[in-house]
């Protein structure tokens, strides 16, 4: 079969497509025949060589988490799939063993990793993971759902946001600043977006923005938000600077959440600011699996359309990345082996 695998940790043309070996399923394993699967920046940092999980002794490396196809084999102890179904695969994987497996969520897992091989032709998975489909939700739609999606879900739930609140969503034109906007908008509250880009900020106001702020400095951004309001909770993904951003633009006993670095690894805090606005900062990685059936059912019903900036034949994954590099997508990007 083939695979668009890292060859090279050096940007988007490291990826090569290969051939590999057909993969066999364990007993209690699926093969999916992928028609889909999104990409995230979590891949890009191991193809740019910023990530500690994969070096040069791991290439070639096949990424791709968000994985969606039809069930083409199973194992024998398999119950819940069978060949035929559509599915969509939740890319957890947790030790099942730890306390914190045993009271969850299933993300605090203390040895919490992902699954990685979706931009193949066939991916084996844990079948355990999958999520069968409703006729009413496409592979390519299901692809964009998990890394995203499930990620912003899980972080509104943590700042327990709800109808009128104000939820500020600095970089609101990536994957998880849009699916924030999108499901906010499903929930009742109301949001505010940053991006450098007049474009994209319009197509997310097409999608559910209320207020967009067209910038990327922190000063300006924080007067924009004050003339808007406090925000109740700051849904964070780019860390940096925006995290002491979004903790002095937050209102009392707000709660700022964090799931990313893309700005920065390292961010400043005002404990003062801290503790006399008795605010939250709660790191959050991923959602639970529940989340992601949430999603799907909200895509099923029409509540929730996925966005879906472009898709790319397996051929084109390194140009898939360079999209994502140069910053010019609106919502996901997904490859169709």
């Amino acid at each position: 079969m083939r695979a668009a695998a890292f060859t090279d940790l050096i940007g988007p043309d490291g990826v090569s497509v290969i051939n590999q070996s057909e993969p066999d399923p364990g007993p209690d394993e699926a093969v999916v025949d992928v028609e889909a699967s999104a990409i995230n920046r979590h891949d890009l940092w191991i193809l740019e060589g910023d990530s500690a999980m994969v070096d040069a002794a791991d290439l070639p490396f096949v990424t791709g988490l968000d994985v969606a196809g039809v069930v083409s084999e199973t194992g024998d102890e398999v119950r819940g799939v069978e060949p035929g179904d559509r599915v969509v695969l939740c890319p957890n994987e947790t030790c099942g063993a730890c306390r914190f497996c045993s009271e969850g969520p299933e993300n605090t897992c203390e040895r919490f990793s992902l699954y990685h091989g979706g931009l193949a032709e066939r991916a084996r998975v844990q079948a355990d993971r999958l999520i069968v489909l409703p006729d009413e939700v496409d592979t390519t739609a299901a692809a964009a759902l998990p890394t995203a999606y499930m990620t912003a879900y899980h972080m509104l739930r943590r700042a327990d946001v709800g109808p009128g609140d104000l939820v500020f969503v600095p970089g609101a034109t990536g994957g998880v600043g849009v699916a924030t906007i999108q499901l906010a908008d499903l929930l009742g509250a109301r949001t505010i977006g940053t991006s450098s880009s007049e474009t994209k900020l319009e197509r997310v106001q097409e999608l559910g923005l209320d207020h967009a702020i067209q910038t990327t400095n922190v000063d300006e951004i924080q007067d924009a938000v004050a003339d808007i309001g406090d925000p109740d909770a700051v849904i964070n993904h780019l860390g940096g600077e925006y995290t002491k951003l979004g903790q002095h633009v937050l209102a009392r006993g707000g709660t700022m959440v964090i799931c990313g670095r893309t700005a920065g690894n390292e961010s400043t805090i005002d404990v003062t600011n801290l503790f006399l606005g008795h605010k939250r900062v709660v790191g959050s990685t991923m959602g639970t699996q529940d989340d992601l059936r949430r999603l799907v059912e909200l895509t099923a019903s029409g509540e929730l359309s996925p966005e879906i900036d472009r898709t790319f034949a397996l051929e084109e994954t390194g140009d898939a990345f360079a999209t994502m590099q140069d910053r010019e997508s609106v919502g996901k990007l997904v490859v169709q082996p």
